[in-house]
């Protein structure tokens, strides 16, 4: 794989990168832009729309699609396993260990190479289940 291009400094992306390392909720965009304003408040949408796209493509941060719906963001790069819940949407960090055996048998029932995998569970969080949130 040939190394990425060094990439010019950014005040706005160090910004966002601080921000994510300091949260463990997995953060929408716009969730993103409404703190990140606090400390640069003539920073755009678009700014940090481009710099999360940026910062995933090169894999200093995570992009979780979950369920189809807004992306969130992990600054968390390790393998690991994420869950989403069905009521409330939070998403959390599972911890599990990272399976590398789902990736051989992947790679030996493909036509392909299986690299890695990414892995989404569904559920209700104890918060939903203890009613604190929306009904189930």
């Amino acid at each position: 794989m040939a190394e990425q291009a060094a990439l010019k400094h950014s005040r706005q992306r160090d910004a966002i990168v601080a921000f994510l390392k300091n949260r463990t909720d997995h953060p929408t965009a716009d969730t993103v832009y409404q703190e990140i304003r606090n400390t640069i408040p003539n920073i755009s949408l678009g700014t940090v729309y481009r710099n999360l796209s940026l910062l995933s493509e090169r894999g200093e941060i995570l992009r979780l699609t979950c369920d189809g719906k807004i992306d969130r963001f992990d600054a968390d790069t390790h393998p690991h396993y994420h869950f989403i819940c069905k009521n409330c949407g939070c998403v959390q960090d599972i911890d599990f260990p990272y399976s590398e055996q789902i990736d051989q048998l992947a790679d030996s029932a493909f036509d392909g190479t299986i690299i890695h995998h990414t892995l989404l569970f569904e559920g209700y969080c104890k918060n939903c289940i203890k009613g604190k949130s929306k009904s189930l």
